[in-house]
């Protein structure tokens, strides 16, 4: 377990859970554990580790197996999962609508929940935001069935399944359903008028598929990287290529299986993109032929057959993705370095200099960082049959991919584990005025409801002094930045969490 991986994750459970859930998390941060083994540890209630413990369950963060009793193991992945819960809601929100979205925050909320339920608490917050709404005109109260409908599109797209059980520590064990049950729309009116009804479903559970929001968002940095190489034409293509991949290939596979060049036709032209359509032949060779590889020809019958490689593709991403971070860090002449390094796999310092074209002096300084940072990997290479004066023998550099993604993750989480310290920082030292405020706004909201004059309005804005107002600005724009920066850093840490799903 990494120091900051693990420390990412009690940071987070503490945020969203509380204190007893980030107690219980870090006695089973580094093992499997049994009741009474977290008890000694924590020194907790069990009455209060029963309850902590049925929360980490209901969403997923524990699993348990019963072998020599019953014990507890904790699922890392998922916590750092919370990180994309934004990224994952905005796919959703994108994808479907709005009332997805909402949908989708509601069953995160809860773990799992029952379908009804679902749409019950869906229409209860529609509801609450056309009445808050000043255009109430323009926003078209939500009706059950297409409430229902919008449900079971979740479902044929496998954003939700049916969430069965959690007595394994293998989710791959659990087996997908997908099986919409049946809703009673009656009975779903009844209880929103007040009236006690009888829901069907009530014990059927619903839970988010978090591998399949997970490979939207991998698609999507497939999708942005050849957009970004290319053009949105090159986007779009790839776009159908995945679909293409989705269609014919098991998730998850390193290589898609093998896409005939007419259905990449067909599906281009329903597209009605005429410069795509007109040179996809070209398209298809620029993206093959350019040293990313994300695509393949691996075949000529019927005008030829490809392949996607992810595992290519998220490889290529990784080393550019790191040679980024050495530009940053270290500058343009250590990137050129440590590219020349992983080009030629295997060089000395002689020829580092000649082939960057760098002073030696130079050379052996920068070589000596991304040493010491761990950004390349140096080896002594003996003479055959000597055994003194090491140090006049030559060194030579290479660089291990593996271990430098690896330490870049740990990086990663400890960036965002200091984010998160830091905004509960500026929110905890800002916590009077931050209350203020809203006091301010709610009293100015009832009032506006009661016909208060300007000038009325005008004097209660005033409890905020203009010191205040300062100060608080400054909080809040440093909390807004320090939430971009999160989503940011949590890009590259799922990049390289990629790159490991492949290797």
């Amino acid at each position: 377990m990494r120091y900051f991986y693990g420390k990412l994750c009690l940071v987070l459970l503490e945020e969203h859970f509380g204190s007893i859930i980030q107690c219980i998390g870090n006695s089973l941060l580094y093992g499997t554990k049994t009741l009474t083994a977290i008890h000694h540890d924590t020194r907790l209630s069990l009455a209060e580790i029963k309850k902590g413990i049925s929360v980490l369950i209901k969403f997923g963060f524990v699993t348990y197996q019963r072998d020599n009793g019953i014990e507890y193991t904790l699922d890392h992945n998922k916590i750092i999962m919370i990180l994309r819960y934004p990224r994952y809601m905005f796919f959703v929100k994108t994808e479907y609508g709005d009332e997805a979205e909402i949908m989708l925050e509601v069953v995160l909320k809860n773990g799992y929940i029952a379908a009804s339920k679902t749409i019950i608490e869906t229409y209860k917050r529609l509801e609450h935001l056309s009445s808050n709404c000043k255009t109430s005109n323009s926003t078209q109260k939500p009706s059950i069935p297409d409430l229902k409908d919008i449900f079971h599109l979740l479902i044929t797209s496998k954003i939700l399944m049916r969430s069965i059980f959690f007595d394994t520590t293998a989710e791959s064990a659990e087996k997908p359903d997908y099986n919409l049950p049946e809703i009673d729309v009656t009975a779903i009116h009844s209880i929103l008028q007040g009236q006690g009804a009888d829901l069907k479903d009530s014990k059927i559970y619903w839970k988010v598929n978090f591998d399949r929001l997970t490979e939207n968002l991998r698609d999507q940095i497939i999708i942005s990287a050849m957009k970004q190489r290319f053009d949105k034409n090159a986007g779009k293509l790839m776009t159908q290529l995945i679909n293409l991949m989705h269609s014919r290939t098991v998730s998850w596979q390193d290589t898609s299986n093998p896409i005939p060049y007419t259905e990449i036709k067909e599906k281009v032209k329903m597209l009605n993109f005429p410069e795509l359509e007109q040179y996809l032949d070209q398209y298809l060779r620029l993206i093959e032929d350019d040293s990313s590889q994300f695509i393949k020809r691996v075949g000529d019958s019927g005008g030829g057959q490809y392949v996607v490689d992810m595992k290519n593709a998220f490889t290529k991403l990784a080393w550019v993705t790191l040679e980024s971070i050495v530009t940053e860090r270290f500058g343009s002449k250590a990137s050129r370095i440590f590219r020349l390094v992983r080009d030629e796999k295997d060089v000395n310092l002689e020829q580092i200099q000649r082939l960057a074209m760098i002073s030696i002096k130079d050379v052996k300084f920068l070589t000596y960082i991304l040493t010491q940072e761990n950004y390349i990997q140096m080896q002594e290479i003996r003479k055959s049959g000597s055994l003194t004066t090491p140090s006049k023998e030559p060194f030579r550099f290479h660089i291990e991919l593996a271990k430098i993604v690896e330490m870049e993750i740990e990086h990663c989480c400890q960036a965002l584990y200091n984010i998160i310290k830091r905004r509960d920082h500026e929110t905890t030292s800002n916590k009077r005025m931050i209350e203020k405020e809203l006091r301010v706004q709610i009293l100015s909201f009832n009032m506006k409801e009661h016909g208060a004059t300007e000038q009325q309005l005008a004097e209660l804005a005033e409890m905020m002094t203009p010191s205040e107002t300062q100060q608080l600005e400054k909080a809040q724009n440093a909390i807004k930045k320090l939430g971009a920066t999160e989503l940011q850093i949590d890009e590259t840490l799922f990049l390289l969490t990629m790159y490991f799903r492949y290797h």
